[in-house]
């Protein structure tokens, strides 16, 4: 027994015991959103039903379209979401550093969407757990010979602190292997003796053994050392049952990438659209339910018979099924005897108050928001200036902080593990003498909406200033840096820069647009003065022939 790893079991308990209350919130909207992560109370075995609970599927479906609109908003795949710039603004405009920085992202972006990355997939995920429970966890790693890794680790899993900058700095994952995997980890030698037990007998070798595995700051850090104490960041795997230090490590970076959408005061966990809609959630099931028996009732009602001994004092068995025969069903007048009761029920009254608890589920995760896109799908480039300049204004708060407490780590983590196995591009010498510090500047549609009230300025500008042109002349735009603009335009709408010529290149193209127009100039300047010369040419042929 490890006096580190016994230290690290008690800190494990202890951070268990204090989230009791999320893990029955947590479960609560799994049964009704995402019933295939339930699990965080009790013991869930593989293949079970899991939707006892949901009686309506538009929960769900909103939770997969709030997945989407994040994954498309903030990380679409088909689009660089994302830029880098040196922090050194002397050099942003040097055609070199900028080229260096396309390169390097460009690299990223195709080891992050590389088939065996796995990133869209788990991206996803943590994007889903996040509209569930409020927060998703993306693990980023290196694998020699594949390159970039991503998993999506499931919230039930994970226990976390922040620092004092309430910033998530600490993480225990508790997992299972079984003694067999355990051994195709650490070794079959390096396993402690109860696992080696396991290991030989057969049947315990497939019996689940909890493990841990802490990341958290090295408090040992030595700059300069290449073993374990080199590392800004401790990773401990310890054998729970035995409190038996298995591996102990580093990262140069840390490993996870968080995504919160609500934190609350004092708290570690997120709080998520689900925890917004959970009572409306309940009332739309609730409703559904009601629904149900309605509707049976109305399509298959009870029958009402009358007891007066014609029917055996009530006892006859009443045949229900298409084409039986109910022999005294009706009197010798032909009056029937028996007749379905009414209740009078209005499903239309109650479909009506579902559609308004479903809408409110839709406005808790962000789904009509992006509805007007269906709505309006024609509209002028002005309307969808405004219309994004809007939507910007709205969503900016929620996913903004999404930029800066997930994506930032997540592509600091990357631009670390590529750098440290040599994957990206010489840097520039004068991008070395500045540091080589850079930046991340964000690119994503959600980052165009948020700056699309910057286009919306100038063209109103333009707007009110033509009027005024009329009056004062044309020399009323030369305010306008055209040039300035053009670029602007062109980085708000997203256009990748080997779309755009350099500075150097557009100053060729208009001194050669110049010369070929001073050309033209001495072309049609000189034609009055060949045609007098051709008429004086013709006057003196005819004066020798005369």
């Amino acid at each position: 027994m490890s006096k580190v790893a016994e230290d690290l079991v008690r800190e494990y308990e202890n951070l268990k015991g204090l989230r009791g209350n999320w893990e029955t919130h947590w479960e609560e909207i799994a049964e009704r959103i995402l019933p295939r992560q339930m699990g965080f109370i009790g013991q869930r075995t593989d293949g079970e039903k899991r939707t006892q609970k949901i009686f309506d599927s538009k929960p769900q479906v909103a939770l997969e379209r709030f997945a989407s609109v994040m994954d498309s908003m903030l990380t679409p795949r088909q689009t660089h979401w994302h830029g880098l710039k040196t922090t050194d603004e002397r050099l942003n405009d040097d055609f070199e550093v900028k080229q260096w920085f396309y390169e390097v992202n460009k690299t990223l972006f195709s080891m992050r969407y590389s088939p065996k990355a796995n990133f869209a997939g788990q991206n996803l995920e943590r994007w889903t757990s996040m509209g569930a429970f409020g927060t998703g966890a993306l693990f980023i790693d290196f694998e020699p010979g594949v390159g970039l890794r991503y998993r999506c680790v499931n919230l039930r899993d994970l226990y976390l602190m922040e620092n004092h900058q309430g910033i998530v700095d600490t993480v225990f994952r508790c997992f299972s292997y079984t003694a067999r995997q355990a051994a195709q980890k650490w070794g079959e030698n390096n396993l402690p003796e109860s696992l080696k037990k396991c290991l030989e007998n057969p049947n315990k070798a497939n019996d689940k053994h909890a493990f841990l595995h802490v990341v958290r700051p090295n408090v040992s850090y030595e700059p300069g050392r290449m073993d374990a104490r080199g590392k800004p960041w401790a990773s401990v795997y310890v054998y729970v049952n035995d409190k038996t230090m298995m591996e102990e490590g580093g990262y140069n970076s840390f490993p996870y990438s968080f995504s919160r959408y609500f934190t609350a005061p004092d708290e570690v966990y997120g709080r998520s659209p689900g925890m917004t809609a959970l009572a409306d959630i309940k009332m739309l099931n609730e409703m559904a339910k009601t629904d149900i028996r309605a509707a049976h009732k109305l399509v298959d009602p009870p029958i009402l018979l009358h007891d007066d001994g014609i029917l055996g004092g009530g006892a006859m068995t009443v045949n229900l099924k298409p084409g039986g025969m109910n022999v005294g069903g009706v009197n010798k007048d032909g009056k029937a005897l028996m007749q379905p009761f009414n209740s009078g029920a209005r499903l239309d009254i109650n479909e009506a108050k579902m559609e308004q608890r479903r809408a409110a589920i839709d406005d808790a995760f962000l789904v009509t928001l992006f509805q007007i896109l269906v709505d309006t799908p024609r509209m002028t480039a002005t309307e969808a200036l405004i219309r994004a300049q809007e939507k910007g204004m709205l969503l900016t708060p929620t996913m903004g902080r999404q930029q800066s407490e997930a994506l930032g780590p997540l592509i600091e983590r990357e631009l670390d593990l590529l750098a440290f196995h040599r994957m990206l591009p010489p840097m520039p010498p004068i991008l070395v003498e500045a540091g080589g510090e850079y930046e991340i500047t964000y690119d994503s549609p959600m980052s165009r909406m948020a700056r699309a009230e910057e286009l919306v300025g100038v063209q109103r500008s333009l707007e009110i200033l033509t009027p005024f042109a009329q009056l004062a002349g044309p020399e009323i735009f030369d305010v306008f840096d055209t040039d300035g603009l053009a670029r602007l335009t062109a980085e708000v709408s997203g256009v990748p820069l080997p779309a755009l010529r350099s500075p150097d290149a557009v100053a060729a193209i208009r001194a050669q647009r110049a010369q070929q127009e001073q050309a033209a100039m001495a072309v049609q300047a000189a034609q009055p003065l060949a045609g007098a010369v051709k008429d004086v040419a013709q006057a003196n042929a005819l004066l020798n022939q005369q």
